[in-house]
């Protein structure tokens, strides 16, 4: 309990409340005076020592429960098939069957009401980066990514298909009815203790956080985790890593020029010597990059493909040309912004271009405005870049036309910030996947660097 304690006042600290020690230990006489088996005096008796100013009662009231709990999650709505009749059990066995394994674990699991283990918990969290979040403003936001590693929207129109499949066997409708209701119950229980855990981690992590901010950190903090602050640090981060890696790339283009020797050069250059071969020469093993690259600059995308775009500014020296694309709804070009020197000026120009929204990415639409437009950009010396998520909001994907790009680039890679557990709902990366010749996860700035890195090299 006194470590729990400790906890929740470094995370109070953490988000701006000022606790003196003094206060802290005026908590610790408050609670061993009061106790705690009363939970809501041991609440107000750490309330009444640790705030001083009214604006800090909510921020309080907000972390409290998150390291003492508010009480156990609702309790998991049962198991409807109790009172079931061996008929119905066996139509709902043979319905279930016809899922996918998947699905029909995720369904099972609801139908019998069983939370998760923490064990599960911990590894959703780990997947999604629950663990380098340490702002309360992106709980709901965690618990929505983690939701969907659970492929919850699949299960919810799997439920939907289920009670249909159940109604066309023959089962009564109020009986379709009540499993339906358990079903929901059931899910809201697993939701809310989702939630619940996003957001006793989130405090942790803020209880745990330095007062100086490590950039190591920062560069394994996933983007959607990011504060406006933190993203102005990695703004900076990105052009010294740029610098960095433009200074290697052009090491390695050194050291690599001499190869094997070229029988041909040689005998023309050394004609003024009447033949004899003074200067050798040797073919150049180095043929620099031509790149087409296209950014999904919506809402979720917006800061991975500004910080790709940064690092494409910096590298042109080691690049023979980029075709810089940018779309949302719909496709622009946007190599001409590049054309002067200064890349955050370049960069803001698109993104003021072109404003973000929610719900309204098309990347099928503009991958056919690409086709119409600017398909002669692909050829045999190009490789094709792809930065985005390919969440599609169920428009059509255009696989034949993005089929004809990949054969035309030498080599198609895709950068996408997603794990492929999460690749559901309206992902339609599954799809695209197999037409690229590799898919990087670059859901941070370290994977982002040495995804750029990898592409300028190979």
């Amino acid at each position: 309990m006194e470590s729990r304690i400790l906890q929740l006042i470094a995370a109070l600290r953490a988000s701006g409340v000022r606790v003196s020690l003094a206060e802290s230990a005026e908590a610790f006489s408050a609670v061993d005076l009061m106790g705690i088996q009363d939970r809501e005096e041991f609440r107000l008796s750490l309330r009444a020592t640790l705030i001083k100013d009214l604006k800090d009662i909510s921020t309080f009231d907000k972390l409290f429960p998150l390291f003492f709990g508010s009480g156990q999650p609702p309790m998991m709505g049962g198991n409807p098939m109790d009172d079931l009749t061996p008929e119905e059990i066996q139509m709902l066995a043979e319905a279930l069957r016809q899922f996918a394994e998947q699905l029909r674990q995720r369904m099972e699991r609801l139908m019998n009401g069983e939370q998760l283990s923490r064990a599960e918990l911990e590894a959703l969290g780990q997947l999604v980066g629950l663990n380098q979040a340490d702002n309360l403003n992106y709980q709901n936001w965690m618990a929505q990514r983690m939701m969907r590693a659970l492929a919850f929207p699949e299960v919810q129109k799997a439920m939907k298909e289920l009670m249909e499949q159940l109604a066309q066997m023959g089962m009564n409708r109020e009986r379709i009815e009540q499993i339906r209701n358990m079903i929901q119950q059931n899910m809201r229980g697993m939701q809310e203790q989702i939630d619940q855990f996003a957001g006793e981690r989130i405090a942790e992590n803020l209880s745990e956080r330095p007062r100086g901010e490590n950039i190591d950190n920062l560069m394994n903090r996933p983007f959607e985790a990011l504060s406006d602050a933190d993203k102005k640090v990695l703004q900076r981060e990105v052009k010294r890593l740029a610098a960095a890696l433009r200074t290697r790339i052009a090491l390695r283009q050194k050291h690599a020029k001499s190869g094997q020797l070229d029988p041909k050069a040689t005998i023309r250059a050394n004609l003024k010597y009447h033949g004899v071969p003074m200067e050798i020469k040797h073919k150049d093993r180095v043929r620099k990059p031509k790149i087409v690259v296209i950014c999904d600059v919506s809402t979720s995308m917006r800061f991975c493909s500004e910080l790709m775009l940064s690092f494409l500014f910096a590298l042109q020296g080691q690049v023979r040309k980029t075709h810089a694309f940018a779309f949302i709804d719909h496709l622009e070009s946007i190599s001409e912004d590049f054309s002067g020197a200064n890349a955050d000026e370049a960069i803001q120009s698109v993104l003021w271009r072109m404003p973000s929204g929610h719900y309204n990415t098309d990347l099928g639409y503009s991958l056919d405005n690409f086709n119409d437009d600017y398909s002669d950009t692909l050829n045999s010396g190009t490789t094709l870049i792809i930065v985005g998520d390919g969440r599609n909001n169920y428009n059509d994907p255009r696989l034949d036309i993005f089929s004809l790009m990949s054969r035309r680039a030498t080599r198609t890679i895709w950068l996408n910030p997603e794990h492929p557990l999460l690749w559901n709902g309206d992902s339609d990366m599954p799809k695209y996947a197999p037409l690229c010749s590799n898919v990087l996860k670059v859901g941070n700035l370290k994977e982002l660097a040495e995804a750029v890195d990898e592409l300028m090299t190979s």
